[in-house]
């Protein structure tokens, strides 16, 4: 058989198995469902006429997410990058600095350390979790900083590397354990990249409050959406405090006079976004059953088609599953971009990760360690439709 017969047989196979999930209609990758009270939320929100940054669905959202994540403290704010880049800000980075992120992310967790004036240093991944290697990360920390009056300097570039931001990959949460004692050896502030994540749990905790600071989004393809909006997740009561301010323009309370006393960022939620957000929040348990329901059948439908994975969440985790994945094997490798013209043609929405944050040209020059597992991974990943609705569709 020649390769092109291969290669038509592979992508009939992944064809056949999501159809076998998903029924016989168009699919998009990733698409929210609204059948909750978010009309009816939404319609108080706007007789209010509070729909900006003060109401009560902001609060109440806030409190909301504290409840389902365990986190003591949350702040509502407009996108996952706005959170990010107040998260790093408060944990102490500063223009000059670098900031250790994989490279295997979304172009957010980048842009958000340059706009603390830093520059993003890029590490690994492992395969068992998409997320930071730790074990290999060690080594390389080890072999190029040194430590400086309690700070991690890279040899090379002279540059403090203040913090490092682990992502948990499609929701699957990265191995914490292993990195948070990277982090505490190498004097490095830990702030979690939780943007995929809301649901997932390492050993029993909810992603995202492991660190200093975690932050979220709710984006319109997440797991739960306020349509533009984000959170930052902590357990420190300043930080919180903080970091509601200057997402609020750093303005100080007063009845009528504006006044602000350090430079501040309007990042605060809509109210009217928040009303969205509290309805999704109330529906959320039943959509990560759903979307797990998906992941078995996908498994199923997965196991005896030869070349390729679905992703499984790591041992003793709970994944979201936000995004489900296949993993191709890497003798498959050529035949990613052959999948995914085929299934689009089809009218699967699928999509690849993203490009390697080095291989975009404002990055190209930034710092990095061997990244051949993230070089792997990337030729190898294809995202399928993913949406919780697709349960019920199929059912």
């Amino acid at each position: 058989m020649n390769v092109l017969s291969i290669q038509a047989t592979l992508s009939e196979q992944v064809i056949a198995a999501i159809r076998t999930v998903i029924g016989s209609d168009q699919a998009v990758l990733h698409q929210p469902s609204f059948n909750g009270n978010e009309w009816h939320y939404l319609k108080e929100c706007l007789d209010s006429t509070f729909v900006s940054s003060v109401g009560k669905f902001v609060d109440r959202f806030e409190t909301d997410l504290a409840t389902f994540t365990g986190a003591k403290y949350t702040v509502a704010v407009v996108n996952g990058t706005s959170a990010l880049h107040i998260a790093l800000k408060l944990a102490g980075v500063q223009a000059g600095d670098e900031v250790l992120i994989p490279a295997l992310t979304f172009v957010a967790t980048a842009n958000a350390v340059t706009y603390c004036g830093a520059t993003p240093h890029f590490v690994d991944s492992e395969e068992r979790t998409l997320g930071v290697d730790p074990i290999k990360l060690r080594d390389y920390l080890k072999n190029h900083t040194e430590q400086r009056g309690g700070q991690c300097v890279n040899r090379e570039t002279g540059r403090i590397i203040r913090a490092i931001v682990p992502m948990h990959t499609f929701g699957h949460p990265a191995d914490l354990d292993g990195i948070m004692v990277v982090a505490h050896d190498f004097n490095l502030a830990l702030v979690e990249d939780a943007a995929e994540s809301l649901g997932s749990c390492y050993h029993g905790q909810h992603t995202g409050t492991f660190g200093l600071m975690g932050t979220l989004s709710f984006n319109g393809n997440k797991t739960i959406t306020t349509g533009g909006g984000g959170a930052i997740l902590t357990n420190d009561s300043e930080l919180a405090r903080h970091a509601k301010h200057l997402t609020t323009t750093a303005k100080l309370p007063h009845a009528w006079e504006y006044r602000h006393n350090e430079i501040g960022y309007n990042y605060r939620m809509p109210n009217i976004n928040a009303a969205l957000g509290c309805a999704q929040l109330e529906r959320l348990p039943a959509m990560l059953a759903a979307k797990r329901e998906l992941f078995q059948r996908y498994r199923a439908s997965f196991n005896d088609v030869e070349g390729v994975q679905l992703m499984v969440e790591p041992a003793k985790c709970q994944s979201n599953y936000w995004l489900q994945t296949l993993i191709l094997d890497p003798e498959q490798a050529d035949n990613r971009d052959n999948l995914l013209k085929a299934t689009n043609y089809a009218g699967i929405m699928t999509r690849p990760a993203w490009v390697l944050m080095h291989e975009l040209t404002q990055f190209s020059d930034c710092p990095r360690m061997d990244l051949s597992t993230a070089h792997s991974l990337v030729q190898r990943l294809i995202n399928i439709p993913s949406s919780s609705s697709l349960v019920t569709r199929a059912s």
